[in-house]
């Protein structure tokens, strides 16, 4: 898979998961109350209340930007929610802006794609004949696929990945459009 491929994959996958649908030709009238937004990400956590209690927390987290430091990939944004204590009371609302590392993953990969043609074996007498043969071997990376995630690490190794600093260009002008007004 080509660089171009690769970076097309991540820019039509992202806009996919914004929710974003392609437009026609013709624009359609503005209507602002219909815009399109930033959509949040909900995130959960737990903490120990005061009591020594399961505390619950249940908020969103809205990028704002993404940024490249050292190689790696951050997103900044704002994280707003409800700490819950163990009885169920509301112990306090958060308002905070973060920054946080962002992993790009790839749940599949193209192992092998191979096309036979027409095959025609004659072997002492035993004849075989084999019509076209498509096969095709994906190995599917995820945590405790160990063959998956090795398979497609090696298929990787010879692919031009694009740095931390051109996906994070990337994702600023996919929120950009996103937060037009």
């Amino acid at each position: 898979m080509t660089y171009r491929q690769r970076l097309s994959i991540i820019v039509v996958t992202v806009l996919a998961m914004l929710g974003l649908t392609a437009a026609g030709a013709t624009a359609a009238p503005r209507n602002p109350a219909a815009e399109q937004t930033v959509p949040a990400i909900p995130i959960t956590g737990s903490f120990t209340d005061a009591t020594g209690g399961a505390g619950a927390f249940a908020g969103a987290f809205t990028p704002t930007r993404f940024s490249a430091e050292d190689g790696q990939l951050l997103a900044s944004g704002t994280v707003t929610g409800t700490l819950t204590d163990a009885s169920g009371e509301t112990v306090d609302t958060v308002t905070r802006t973060v920054t946080m590392p962002v992993a790009v993953a790839q749940a599949t990969c193209r192992v092998l794609d191979l096309t036979l043609g027409p095959l025609h074996l004659d072997l002492l007498g035993l004849v075989v004949d084999l019509n076209q043969v498509h096969l095709t071997i994906t190995a599917e990376s995820a945590p405790g696929n160990l063959l998956g995630n090795l398979l497609c690490a090696i298929t990787r190794l010879l692919d031009q990945n694009p740095g931390a600093g051109a996906l994070a260009a990337i994702l600023n002008a996919l929120l950009a459009l996103l937060s037009r007004s």
